[in-house]
């Protein structure tokens, strides 16, 4: 790849200038009920400014699959200013399982894979998919407000929201963005990846979020016509992309991504299980491409810097900051501990088919697709109490990295 591809991909400073330089954007990656990490993160930031800004500290928000459920609530609550950090929080301490999807499931069902299969037979002709997530459709309009939503635009809140999906019918990656009215931002096309501006509803959070063959597609107009539409997790190469292309010089990104789980694996199991091959499946289509990203990010930044200054005030390019927090601990690790929370219709249906299975030396492959349907108490309280955690490990960097947007004592409107 050649250097102005990179610095054109990543590091193109967009032709508006951003009205807030000293702005930070904040991307979420995603990850089913493991985003509720993100949550924590952000409460232990919002506690860490609490002192010295009242606003909105974030002037962009982009998000893929559950982060985009995320970061469209914190938009649609930008009027509370640092308190939104927190209420996302509360959010998903209060959420469930049967807020986000359904499965209905004899309690036998356990003792078969025939009747297992029968069983998800049945909801795919139903719902298109192997659960159904009409309950999802009803959780988030509860939640997102999308007239406070607008609201936050009109009253300069926000700059920009940015929800990911990935198109099954051409392949292609969209980004959908939302800006206040009069900005006239025009979509951009790179190489297996656009934007466009419209409104974001409702609609478009269930199709960044929809997990292949968990949850069904769903379809959206783009170019004139419907495409069908899945996570945005899928085939997701360059998640830093929109924020830079909107002019962020700072980018506070969570991953949910994690380290090595060797301590889960047995070496000697033999032929891998039906729950190894969904585990590992589950994991491709969320494979992580934050940390390349960031690291290719940084790097050419880092050279932009070491540039003579007439030479760097001639490209128009600028270098861009980027802090990136991902959890310490194997989140398979902690879903293992949690897998019982699961509701009993879907766990005795998965355990049917043999792909929860958690002997045999299956563990990490249990826990890892559980990990993604654990919106439970135990579990989502674990995850935040990490992301609290990791958070306050790295006070200082985060407060520093914050420091430009607090100075100015929080950009976001008030009501």
């Amino acid at each position: 790849m050649s250097l102005d591809t990179v610095l054109s991909h990543n590091i193109g400073v967009s032709p508006r200038t951003p009205e807030h330089p000293d702005g930070c954007a904040l991307v979420l990656m995603g990850g089913g009920a493991r985003t509720a990490y993100q949550a924590g993160v952000l409460q232990a930031i919002g506690t860490m400014l609490a002192p010295s800004m009242t606003g909105f500290p974030f002037r962009w928000l982009f998000g893929t699959s559950a982060g985009a459920l995320n970061a469209s609530f914190l938009a649609s609550h930008a009027l509370s200013g640092a308190d939104a950090l927190a209420e996302l929080s509360s959010f998903w301490r209060a959420l469930r399982s049967d807020h986000v999807y359904r499965l209905d499931a004899p309690s036998w069902v356990r003792a078969s894979r025939v009747l297992a299969g029968w069983t998800l037979s049945r909801q795919v002709k139903q719902h298109r998919a192997l659960l159904d997530t009409m309950p999802l459709v009803d959780t988030l309009h509860r939640a997102i407000n999308l007239q406070q939503l607008e609201r936050a635009f009109e009253q300069r809140a926000l700059d920009a929201l940015g929800v990911t999906a990935s198109s099954y019918t051409t392949g292609e990656h969209w980004t959908f963005c939302q800006t206040p009215s009069d900005t006239g931002h025009q979509p951009w096309h790179r190489p297996g990846r656009r934007a466009d501006f419209q409104p974001i509803t409702i609609e478009h959070l269930m199709a960044s979020s929809a997990i292949p063959f968990l949850f069904p597609a769903v379809p959206l107009w783009v170019n004139g016509r419907r495409e069908h539409f899945g996570d945005g997790s899928m085939r997701q190469l360059s998640p830093l992309s929109p924020a830079i292309h909107f002019g962020a010089r700072r980018v506070l990104v969570i991953g949910v991504g994690q380290p090595q789980r060797s301590g889960l694996v047995a070496h000697n199991e033999g032929e891998p299980t039906a729950g190894t091959i969904a585990g590992h499946a589950m994991a491709s289509v969320f494979h992580d491409t934050l940390q390349s990203d960031v690291e290719q990010t940084l790097r050419v930044s880092q050279t932009l810097a070491r540039l003579p200054p007439d030479l760097a005030a001639a490209l128009p390019y600028r270098p861009v900051e980027v802090l990136a927090i991902q959890p310490s601990v194997s989140l398979d690790e902690i879903a293992l501990k949690h897998v019982q929370e699961l509701p009993i219709s879907t766990r005795h249906t998965l355990m049917g088919l043999g792909v929860l299975d958690t002997q045999r030396g299956a563990n990490a492959s249990a826990a890892a697709l559980a990990s993604y349907l654990l919106f439970e108490p135990g579990f989502v309280q674990a995850l935040i109490a990490l992301g609290e955690h990791d958070a306050w490990r790295r006070q200082a960097e985060l407060k520093s990295f914050m420091a430009p947007a607090a100075a100015a004592g929080g950009t976001g409107a008030m009501p």
